[in-house]
């Protein structure tokens, strides 16, 4: 840059113009659809109202792409397809093409290149996951390696479409749940406060930022040895770990302790029923890489019995709605215990306040 060439001014204008990279016959039909046909799993075919159609062909990807697999990919969408992809909220890419005999030469494209096609229509879509630890400061475990050893068990369920209705899994690296709400949700489930290195704290905290930094107000400051520190009330502790990023003397992640919670029920549509939160069904599962068979299992148990039970168009909270919750478990064999009782002192409101328990 000379020292004539005055700075560009920053741009703050959100998100970039989505239209700029559409496909012209999508850009050209914006607002005109009349309908959409699903001709084989992970393909789907839109017609306008002038009767001009358009072919999707969605292909899954590890989410967190390397270089060399990007480049791949943009080359198919070059050279076998129109030229413009789209990337789903799942990270799925999505090529779209005008003209019905380039699908399959794409799909075997896709499928030569080690990728796989699917994750439409009544699928399990690809999961959702958190950083963990390659950007995250605070996992108790790496989401993104649950999801590849539990999407390599359900890969057929990704490439066929045999389920009720759709279904959404997430994985989060801890219990602050970045990975939303969903159909299954695997999270991070510490089971102890943590454990504070006191004379550190001094040195490397901001003391009244990790205080406000607690959801429930457990943690206060205080004086050990002499020195300024933290100190836990841990009757109020949730153990969620939100105090270990501003404060990492504060360590909660134990090899031991560190646990995995599975969770059902979560949905954001409101297509059928009401948006609802998800639900504690299993807790205390090994945490155990690189595989995870225990939380593995668990979910195929969870997928089967809704796959068997759920009726058409059934998502995986209204299947349980309909069948309550001691037919589901009955039907998945996991236990219920004492700890699946939303009995938190800061949750009084959503308390069943009566004599007796209901689930």
């Amino acid at each position: 840059m000379s020292e004539n060439t005055k700075p560009r001014s920053p741009t703050e204008s959100g998100c970039p113009d989505g239209f700029q990279y559409m496909h012209p016959l999508m850009r050209k039909n914006y607002g005109n659809w009349d309908h959409h046909d699903h001709p084989r799993p992970g393909v789907l075919k839109h017609v306008s109202k002038d009767g001009e159609p358009i072919w999707t062909v969605k292909c899954a990807t590890q989410r967190i792409l390397d270089t060399f697999s990007l480049r791949t990919l943009c080359d198919i969408g070059d050279n076998f397809a129109d030229g413009h992809v789209h990337f789903t909220m799942r990270s799925n890419i999505e090529y779209m093409v005008a003209d019905e005999a380039k699908v399959q030469p794409l799909i075997e494209e896709i499928e030569k290149n080690g990728f796989i096609v699917g994750g439409t229509a009544a699928s399990v879509s690809s999961i959702s996951h958190t950083q963990g630890w390659l950007h995250c400061d605070i996992p108790g475990t790496d989401a993104s390696g649950v999801v590849k050893s539990m999407m390599d068990e359900l890969i057929d369920e990704f490439k066929n479409h045999n389920m009720p209705n759709r279904v959404h899994i997430t994985t989060s690296c801890c219990q602050i749940n970045c990975g939303g709400q969903g159909d299954i949700a695997i999270n991070v489930q510490h089971t102890k406060p943590p454990k504070i290195d006191h004379d550190l704290v001094g040195n490397a905290c901001e003391r009244p930022s990790v205080v406000a930094r607690c959801p429930v107000a457990a943690i206060r400051p205080a004086v050990v040895n002499g020195k300024p520190s933290l100190e836990v009330d841990e009757k109020k502790c949730i153990c969620c770990g939100a105090c270990f990023p501003p404060c990492p003397p504060m360590q909660i992640n134990d090899a031991e302790h560190t646990k995995l919670a599975i969770w059902v029920g979560g949905n954001h549509s409101n297509a059928r029923s009401k948006p609802t939160f998800q639900k504690l069904v299993a807790a205390g599962i090994p945490n155990n890489p690189p595989r995870w068979p225990e939380a593995t299992a668990i979910v195929k148990k969870i997928l089967k019995c809704y796959k068997e039970d759920g009726r058409p168009w059934e998502r995986m909270n209204d299947w349980i709605e309909r069948i309550g919750w001691p037919a589901f478990f009955e039907q998945t064999g996991l236990p219920f215990t004492k700890f699946h009782l939303d009995n938190w002192r800061g949750a009084r409101n959503s308390l069943n306040a009566s004599n007796h328990v209901r689930f």
